[in-house]
């Protein structure tokens, strides 16, 4: 075949060699905005420094290789021994080390150390998602185990370390640990109360054997494990370490990996406990209250990393637009395209502005802020994570054809972005969650009207939807079957309100024209053709 005929043109060029932080402007401002300007430049050079190692080539094929090498499980060795052990690609284990080694686990006790951990968490999740998952528990579990002083001051300085060492060992032999969680058991699923695993007390207090299964535990090869089970006085939360004080191993069988749509490179396992060794964390009975902080922590971070997917869809597809040539001329000057990329980039920007707008709260940490977060956290997750797949799958339609081939990214990123509205509760929970709150926490729902009252007067299609929001809110009788609605309308307005504030006009006007106004069609692409879409478009453009 004549080699005239492999001519290559009118392709984009790969988007690699940039600076993944400091591209992103909407990232950018939200960290100016909440972080105290003593603090700024420092945490303005650790997010460019992380930045740029997720849009390197070298970070990039970390994320490829962890995903076409997924985890393989060895439940015996060469003799017959039992050892559940499940083996990562090398890459799995330098995306991780990367995230710890920047802090990715360590939030609780720096200063802003919510808002450096959730925008640094949205830019390394841009390399690769599956091993966020671990990241993500380890850094949640502290809240949990703050319950138990004696607790907390034996392990929350391995969870905040910034030393990654894979292997295991006793916890206190490693510089740093990391925690997975297991809470679903195959009959209840969300229902954690239809739980059926025992928890046997021993002769030393605080001590427990547990007897049971869960369906869902992911990141087996965690140091230690956040668990629920029924105990003689009601669900309760236990630590469960995989490796014993003496170096023993504990009694952790894992039964299968599971095979799932995406998270490929993250190992998500069945396990049996038999004869398992525990720690009570907190009271008995007291379970959920004692491990729902770890959710909260949990939920927040499928808000960021729901932001992260979209912003990575987002970023390819402008990408691919600015160099790629149709019908006469460039794709992103195309009306119609320029259409549907401002429309994702409305989506991205909102749900990133919302994310570090939770984190902010995390770090003010005032009864004021935790009330507000008692709403604002379930309700984010319910809709960024909601909107996820159709801005991931609109994105990788940009590319054409060349999207839906896997040496473009973009499939994996689709395949991904489910994952978040189905962790931590799927839309019904976060949905009945919110109704929980509205029913029993009038300061909740005080702290998110008076956030979202902030912006009253500056747009009439915002104020329409403060108004149409309070309507709502003033008859909660058989609201159960509108939840998803209101709960929908309530992130939208919260959204609105934080962009009105904070956004450029231009940015502000659309959304609020299409979210809040009505003026948008079932589909992307469907804004009003009189805003100022180029600026829009041009403010989530990326120069490499």
């Amino acid at each position: 075949m004549a080699a005239t005929t492999h001519t290559v043109t009118n392709q984009a060029p790969p988007l690699v060699g940039y600076d993944v932080f400091t591209a992103d402007r909407a990232l950018g401002e939200a960290v100016e905005r909440h972080v105290a300007p003593e603090l700024l430049d420092g945490v303005q050079e650790e997010l460019a420094v992380l930045g740029r190692s997720a849009g390197s080539a070298q970070a990039q094929e970390w994320g490829v290789l962890a995903n076409e090498n997924p985890p393989t499980l060895r439940t015996h060795d060469r003799y017959g021994n039992r050892i559940d052990e499940v083996e990562f690609h090398p890459s799995w284990h330098r995306l991780l080390g990367k995230a710890v080694s920047s802090g990715l686990t360590d939030a609780w006790g720096r200063p802003a150390g919510h808002v450096r951990r959730a925008a640094g968490f949205l830019v390394w999740t841009q390399a690769e998602g599956g091993h966020g998952c671990p990241v993500s528990m380890t850094h949640a579990a502290v809240p949990a185990l703050r319950t138990d002083p004696a607790l907390a001051a034996e392990w929350e300085p391995r969870l905040t370390s910034h030393v990654y060492e894979q292997g295991l060992r006793p916890a206190a032999e490693k510089g740093g640990v990391l925690f997975g969680m297991g809470m679903t058991e195959k009959q209840g699923g969300s229902d954690v109360r239809a739980n059926t695993t025992s928890a046997a007390p021993l002769g030393t207090d605080g001590e427990y054997v547990l007897t049971g299964h869960k369906w869902f535990c992911s990141a087996p090869m965690s140091d230690g494990f956040l668990v629920l089970a029924q105990a003689p006085g009601g669900l309760t939360c236990f630590l469960v370490p995989r490796v014993l004080a003496d170096g023993s191993r504990n009694a952790f069988a894992i039964q299968r990996l599971k095979d799932k749509l995406g998270n490929k490179s993250n190992a998500s396992s069945e396990v049996e406990f038999d004869g398992t060794w525990a720690r009570r964390v907190g009271e008995e009975g007291r379970g959920v209250r004692t491990i729902i902080e770890m959710v909260a922590a949990t939920r927040l971070d499928c808000v960021i990393g729901s932001a992260a997917i979209m912003r990575q869809a987002v970023t390819q597809a402008v990408h691919h637009a600015s160099y790629r040539s149709a019908f006469g001329g460039v794709l992103i000057e195309k009306p119609l395209m320029r259409n549907v990329l401002a429309d994702l980039a409305l989506e991205s920007e909102a749900a990133t502005t919302l994310a570090l707008r939770l984190a902010a709260a995390y770090d003010a940490d005032t009864d004021e802020e935790r009330a507000f977060l008692r709403l604002a956290v379930p309700a984010a997750k319910y809709w960024v994570t909601k909107r996820c797949t159709p801005v991931a799958g609109e994105a990788l339609e940009c590319l054409g054809g060349n999207g839906y081939v896997e040496e473009s990214g973009m499939p994996r990123l689709l395949r991904e972005a489910p994952l978040n509205s189905i962790w931590e509760g799927s839309g019904n929970v976060q949905a009945l969650d919110v109704l929980r709150a509205l029913q029993r926490e009038p300061a909740a729902i005080n702290a998110f009207l008076q956030e979202v009252g902030t912006a009253r007067g500056a747009d009439h299609r915002l104020d329409g939807a403060i108004k149409d929001l309070l309507t709502e809110l003033a008859d909660l009788d058989g609201i159960e079957g509108r939840a998803r609605r209101l709960v929908e309308r309530m992130a939208l307005v919260l959204q609105g309100s934080l962009l009105v504030r904070w956004a450029p006009p231009e940015v502000a006007d659309a959304f609020c024209a299409s979210r809040l106004g009505g003026d948008w069609g079932a589909a992307f692409g469907t804004l009003p053709h009189s805003l100022d879409l180029a600026s829009v478009v041009e403010r989530a453009r990326v120069e490499a």
